[in-house]
């Protein structure tokens, strides 16, 4: 069995603010009805230091991070698949870890992360990601 399915809520969810992707994700969390299983924090934050958590701003740029109560961290797809887990959609998790679909949807998260400023473009209303730039000189 999955350590995923061992994620224990309140988990946080480690996000960069200036994404449209992002943001609509973290809008959608704060309506949802399990609100209370997930805290997030932005990434982009002026008060937010990746190194008190030992890790750099350039890492959790690159991948999504998920730290549940236990102190358990997920990353990447791993890291949609707890917080989908605590939110209650286990069998949408299930099925995103059968033989053949989990390195798809692995494989899929890594395209998605990579290029998830131009994606961000396509999100109405909203403006593009703009890579960690300005914050680099800061870690």
């Amino acid at each position: 069995m999955s350590h995923i399915w061992q994620a224990s809520a309140p988990v946080t969810l480690y996000h960069d603010g200036k994404c449209p992707l992002c943001q609509r994700e973290v809008a959608w969390l704060s309506r949802h009805p399990k609100r209370e299983r997930v805290q997030t924090v932005d990434i982009r934050a002026e008060d937010f230091s990746p190194k008190a958590l030992g890790l750099t701003l350039n890492t959790m740029m690159g991948r999504l991070h998920v730290q549940d109560a236990r102190g358990e961290w997920y990353v990447g797809m791993d890291a949609s698949r707890a917080l989908y887990t605590v939110l209650g959609y286990r069998r949408l998790v299930r099925v995103s870890l059968l033989p053949g679909l989990r390195p798809l949807m692995d494989m899929s998260y890594r395209f998605f992360a990579r290029h998830r400023e131009r994606l961000g473009r396509w999100v109405p209303d909203a403006k593009h990601c703009n890579q960690h730039q300005e914050r680099k000189n800061r870690t």
